[in-house]
């Protein structure tokens, strides 16, 4: 059987505000099965933002595992991160599931993968999925060369990717917090 692919999450923190774009392409070998697939959640009350690549299956996994730790942590998106990739990291369930998650809150942003990384870009920006280069580059630029907010930024490191990656496509979801 083919593999599955075609995800772009960018997720952008500036001046306060975090923001996560995801595309909706998902492909099997070289056919699109699906192109608005929603891969951006809110979480705790809609305080924070997650977005994922990978099997579906396992980010839904992980999106309620990262809730649980949300609620037990009173929000603190940081201490959190650190459990669940810890929990992620030891579970023999857990350590099966092929997804990588960008978490974000009015404070900063996430990356949490199921190695045990827990990583906060110096630059305020991270990206994931099969046109995850393309759309961070596209943002580095726009970040040094334009006063655009976190979410257009977003929006625009999408469109960019999604004229470059075959996997990417222009429907997009974006969050802000």
């Amino acid at each position: 059987m083919s593999q599955m692919h075609g995800t772009t999450i960018i997720g952008i923190h500036k001046d306060g505000h975090s923001s996560i774009c995801g595309d909706g392409q998902v492909t099997l070998g070289d056919t699109v099965v699906k192109s608005t697939a929603i891969k951006i959640r809110r979480l705790f009350d809609s305080k924070v933002v997650a977005g994922f690549a990978g099997a579906t299956s396992d980010a839904f996994s992980l999106f309620e595992k990262l809730e649980e730790k949300l609620k037990s942590n009173k929000g603190n998106l940081r201490k959190s991160a650190v459990e669940l990739a810890k929990e992620w990291r030891s579970d023999r369930y857990l350590r099966r599931l092929e997804a990588m998650l960008i978490a974000a809150d009015k404070s900063g942003i996430i990356l949490i993968t199921g190695v045990g990384d827990v990583l906060e870009p110096d630059d305020g920006m991270i990206a994931i999925g099969s046109g995850g280069n393309y759309a961070l580059s596209a943002a580095r630029a726009l970040a040094r060369n334009t006063k655009l907010s976190s979410h257009d930024i977003a929006i625009q490191s999408i469109l960019i990717a999604s004229e470059i990656c075959i996997y990417t496509n222009s429907n997009y979801v974006i969050e802000e917090v």
